[in-house]
């Protein structure tokens, strides 16, 4: 395992901010987990891929119809993820572990496992965010370069045209090639996993089962396996997009900083905070539909800087991390809608794709 270590024996500016942060849920006598706006979401969207999950099976469906729903069921899923899951897994969801723990498992019931998910997302991402080495998230080599520090490859050139579609088989290629990859080497890129003990074993095979039995076996029997087919792929798609999309545009952008780790330890130089300000970042804040369908996840700056607090609080302390980055002379990076950041994730990757 590469060792990479932060600056942290002064923690000036996150002592700073953290006491900022919590002076606001003093001040407002509020918990930092999840409240009615998160739980009403709940009550929305899993009642939701249920009901379209059945129109889909059970309701006489044309082809266009059946397209429009199966790419809905997608991103309702994806909003599911977005929301429920990622909360629950990064233990913000509920004040009570076995809340987080249950609903964590949506990330199960989305064809993944909430067990690797963790150290992948939560210890790794969160710890080594933008590290190329360590950093599973900017791992998609040779496919795709993204960070100055990975090699080039002639297929490069063109990436900036083709990787809104790889972002598309996202969630197929977890589902059918990653998770088992994690599961038999035992390790997250380069970071090993922590012992499975036979609960998760379990979990990972019968959910496994289960989420094949639900998804595939069920509709072909039910449907034939042409339309199946057809919306699987659908969803999947659309699955995998969106979920793709919203994590580049927090990272893989202009202005985001990158470091990389090699076999001799090294030592950041910032603290670990400063490190999360200086490579996320954020986009369209004001836009509060789209905040909802993403659980928060345009506040990604937020989020690095206090994973534990749930996403519904983010829009109210990014005012808080804001100042405090002025403060200390640190650029916050904002865009100001999605298609801004989504045009400086393109232009970025294009650059990249240039041959050095």
């Amino acid at each position: 395992m590469y060792k990479v270590t932060f600056n942290n024996k002064n923690k000036v500016f996150f002592n700073a901010l953290k006491a900022n942060v919590d002076q606001y849920f003093i001040d407002n006598n509020i918990r930092k987990t999840g409240n009615w706006k998160l739980y009403l979401k709940s009550a929305v969207l899993i009642p939701a891929a249920i009901l379209i999950y059945l129109s889909l099976l059970l309701l006489p469906l044309n082809l266009f119809t059946g397209i429009l729903l199966s790419g809905l069921f997608g991103f309702t899923l994806a909003s599911i993820g977005f929301n429920i899951m990622h909360d629950a897994c990064h233990g913000s969801y509920s004040t009570r572990k076995w809340v987080n723990d249950l609903f964590g498992l949506s990330m199960n019931a989305l064809g993944g496992n909430a067990f690797l998910w963790k150290l992948k997302h939560n210890i790794v991402h969160h710890t080594y965010t933008n590290i190329d080495g360590i950093d599973d998230d900017i791992n998609n080599m040779p496919f795709m370069r993204e960070c100055s520090t990975q090699p080039w490859k002639p297929i490069h050139r063109y990436q900036q045209f083709y990787m809104f579609f790889l972002y598309g088989f996202t969630s197929l290629f977890l589902l059918f090639i990653t998770d088992y990859i994690k599961y038999v080497t035992r390790k997250v890129y380069t970071t090993p996993l922590k012992p499975m003990d036979i609960q998760e074993h379990l979990t990972f095979w019968i959910s496994k089962l289960l989420y094949i039995a639900i998804t595939i076996v069920i509709p072909i029997l039910v449907l034939g396996w042409q339309p199946w087919l057809l919306g699987f792929l659908v969803m999947h798609f659309v699955l995998g997009l969106t979920l793709a999309v919203v994590f580049q545009l927090a990272h893989v952008v202009e202005h985001a900083e990158f470091e990389v780790a090699g076999i001799e330890p090294k030592k950041i130089e910032n603290e670990w905070a400063i490190h999360q300000v200086k490579t996320t970042a954020n986009f369209a804040a004001n836009n509060k539909f789209l905040s909802w369908l993403v659980g928060g996840l345009n506040f990604q700056i937020e989020h690095h800087l206090f994973p534990r607090i749930s996403h519904v609080h983010y829009p109210a302390i990014s005012k808080i991390v804001q100042q405090t980055c002025q403060q200390f002379g640190l650029q916050y990076i904002y865009y100001p809608s999605l298609g801004a950041a989504v045009a400086s994730h393109y232009r970025f990757m294009k650059q990249l794709g240039q041959k050095p």
